[in-house]
């Protein structure tokens, strides 16, 4: 549905020369979303498939397994999308305190963005509501190191931005004047917590996510934190018990249509195309969750029957394989506080896994030494 532009025009000063920027409108959108038709059996698949994806909490042997490598696989994907070139397996051996091959800017940047997204979860988890506080935190976390260090962490904006372009004049797009921002956060919080608007959770997310890109409220990191939005509002509210729903890759991989997507909704209103897109990307990224972490348990299974017909070796292989399920990158060192396993020991049952194949040494040093589970990786990089 076009309505129309979903703001106002508001004449701003950036770099000196004057711009207009756009200034939205409070959300709901008025008119109503209308849910007839394909808006609403998308949302009917993506619940179905974000339902199945809540169930792994209960269905995996142990769910922080698969949590821990897929919160740094979105961390990464997230972070490329703006610039950064860290692997993830670079971002596992700096976690070690090895040298990664990446420049130490991105892996730290990386790094952060998993460290804001444990600070959102566990201030939630804590009574905490989803607010212009708790964005400023997860804000100020995410740029605590790296490259937007030193663009005002947890802090709204007190300057003219623009995306696209070289300066506001020629920007694709020209956010909020600053002096907006703080009335267009406080807009977009108590849409979050207004249950009168009797929307879906998973349209909420939506138009929220859509709505602080479109303030972009800080100098640095809106792209990040407007993704980590989305899955803060779904453990907030319930609809997921881990934080595993992340849409860096369909948003990576659908980049432009995203972009001229979000670019309607601020043109014409046309919130229902941009829903259908939203709905689409959360459907296939719950499917390709639990389909990655069916491969996984499949992949454990199968190298757990290859270690146990070894004998009195498989004793200390399989309580290092358990330890290599946990940190697909890791040390002897976390090996053996992991086992509980003698130095000897953990090397032996280390040394299985390598003969067999399941089991990498990725260093090529003869002390301080990193393995890499290169099935799992494997899994984790198919994307």
């Amino acid at each position: 549905m076009k309505r129309g532009p979903s703001g106002k025009l508001e004449v701003s000063s950036g770099s000196g020369e004057r711009v207009e920027a756009f200034v939205p409108e409070p959300l709901p959108p008025t008119p109503p979303i209308n849910f007839l038709g394909p808006l609403q059996q998308g949302l009917e698949r993506a619940h179905l498939a974000l339902g199945r994806l809540d169930s792994l909490a209960s269905l995996l042997p142990s769910p922080s397994l698969f949590l821990y490598s897929y919160v740094r696989k979105e961390a990464v994907l997230s972070s490329q999308i703006e610039g950064t070139q860290s692997s993830l397996s670079e971002l596992l051996l700096f976690e070690l305190h090895e040298m990664p091959g990446a420049p130490l800017d991105d892996v730290a940047e990386v790094s952060s963005y998993v460290a804001a997204l444990e600070h959102g979860i566990k201030r939630i988890r804590g009574g905490m509501p989803l607010s212009s506080r708790l964005i400023r935190e997860v804000h100020g976390v995410l740029l605590s190191r790296g490259r937007g260090s030193g663009k005002d962490p947890g802090e709204f904006r007190r300057s003219q931005n623009w995306i696209g372009g070289t300066r506001p004049g020629n920007a694709i797009f020209v956010p909020a004047p600053h002096t907006q921002v703080p009335d267009c956060i406080g807009a977009l919080e108590h849409f979050l917590h207004d249950d009168s608007s009797g929307l879906p959770v998973l349209l909420r997310a939506g138009l929220a996510h859509a709505q602080f890109e479109t303030i972009h409220p800080f100098l640095d990191g809106n792209g990040r934190v407007g993704r980590l939005l989305i899955v803060l509002l779904l453990c907030e509210e319930g609809v997921l018990r881990e934080p595993l729903l992340y849409l860096s890759l369909y948003l990576k991989q659908h980049r432009a249509e995203y972009y001229e997507l979000l670019q309607a909704v601020r043109r014409e209103g046309d919130w229902e195309a941009w829903l259908e897109f939203f709905l689409e990307g959360v459907r296939q990224t719950a499917e390709g969750a639990v389909a990655t972490a069916g491969r996984l348990a499949a992949l454990f299974q199968q190298d757990q029957e290859r270690l146990l017909p070894l004998g009195r070796r498989s004793g200390s292989a399989l309580r290092v394989h358990d330890a290599m399920k946990a940190r697909p990158i890791t040390s002897m060192k976390d090996v053996r506080s992991r086992t509980g396993l003698s130095g000897p020991a953990a090397t032996s049952g280390m040394d299985v896994l390598v003969e067999m194949k399941i089991v990498e040494e990725l260093t090529g040093r003869p002390r301080n030494r990193a393995f890499g589970y290169s099935g799992y990786l494997a899994v984790l990089n198919e994307e």
